[in-house]
């Protein structure tokens, strides 16, 4: 007589992999070390509050840096990073190539001259030349056009939480496009990739979109048709194997023959990229088949899997916003680890 096998939760929990256990604990620690000495030792303060060129942090008391000019200065009530020529970028070092000043306020309006400008420091309080230069001397001082800043001075507003004075005229920013499109520009291999994305951008769109709305037909259907569905995606994997490999090696043949008349790097690079990428779908089709032989007797078992998946999804249909649910966390986990990359960064 065979006895029907009955399923109940186990009484007794215990670890089933301490080693395992173990080694995650010190993974966690020294992912916890990591943290607290990136927090400990770096100076999360240059990052919200900036600092100017002579490495005094504003918004607070700083101290002197032997041989450094302007070092060491109480900037409590200076606040704001502002950059004496903010549309001066250097691409190379990928900075403002400007000298940084600490103020107490930005600049709300275009200052035309320097009258202008030793107005505004008079009226706010807020010197938006070098320190070594009073007020007073913006007009008189020759140094005045090397310390203060390049004028007409563009209005500009403070970066919530950065405390950056960033200019409000959209003519800056466009060179700062202009510089990334430079820059997009000088590497060949980042432009032919960017150029690949950007021309078959609806279609990568449409397939993940796709791949979305299966998967949650899928799950809704998988407990009325569980027993054929096995057999439905074991045909449909196949079918796909065999048809993406031949389409890849009908590709790479129908590019070689074309790639002659038309010698481009470009026709280079996809003819090689076609070929990879038909061994690599014949290698995955072999190792299928092969994996499918071996398994085929643990049918059965994958049919009873999907069954009880799904009663699962019935009795807990919350459960298919679980994916969602896996990526907010994931993005706040990459949150907090970028973080704490810049963080190291300014540990020195």
């Amino acid at each position: 007589k065979s006895s029907k096998r009955e399923w109940k939760p186990l009484e007794d929990h215990s670890c089933t992999d301490v080693p395992w256990l173990l080694l995650f604990i010190l993974f966690c620690v020294g992912m916890g070390f990591i943290c607290g000495f990136s927090i400990a030792t770096g100076a999360a303060a240059r990052l919200l509050s900036g600092y100017d060129s002579y490495g005094n942090i504003c918004g607070q008391k700083n101290v002197k840096v032997e041989g450094i000019l302007n070092s060491g200065l109480d900037l409590t009530h200076k606040k704001y990073v502002f950059f004496l020529d903010p549309c001066n970028i250097d691409l190379v070092h990928q900075r403002i190539k400007s000298l940084a000043l600490c103020v107490s306020a930005c600049p709300r309006k275009e200052l035309k001259t320097l009258a202008d400008i030793q107005k505004f420091a008079e009226t706010n309080g807020s010197t938006l030349c070098s320190y070594e230069l009073q007020p007073s001397e913006y007009t008189t001082d020759p140094r005045a056009t090397k310390l203060c800043p390049k004028y007409p001075v563009p209005e500009s507003a403070p970066i919530p939480f950065f405390h950056r004075c960033a200019p409000v005229n959209i003519s800056c920013y466009a060179k700062f496009a202009e510089a990334l499109i430079t820059f997009v520009s000088d590497s060949s291999v980042l432009h032919r990739l960017i150029s690949g994305v950007m021309t078959s951008k609806e279609i990568i769109m449409g397939l993940c979109l796709l791949s979305l709305v299966l998967s949650m037909i899928l799950m809704v259907i998988i407990r009325y048709i569980s027993r054929v569905l096995v057999w439905i995606l074991t045909i449909l994997v196949i079918l796909g194997s065999l048809g993406g490999t031949g389409v890849l090696w009908w590709l790479y043949a129908k590019q070689r023959t074309s790639a002659s008349a038309i010698e481009t790097q470009i026709a280079k690079d996809n003819l090689q990229a076609l070929l990879i990428y038909a061994i690599s779908a014949t290698v995955f089709t072999v190792i299928l088949f092969l994996i499918m032989l071996i398994m085929r007797k643990r049918v059965a078992l994958t049919i009873a899997l999907f069954h009880v998946a799904g009663k699962v999804f019935i009795h807990l249909p919350l459960l298919v916003f679980q994916p969602f649910w896996t990526f907010f966390v994931l993005i706040l986990f990459w949150t907090y680890w970028i973080t704490v990359l810049l963080f190291l960064g300014t540990t020195g």
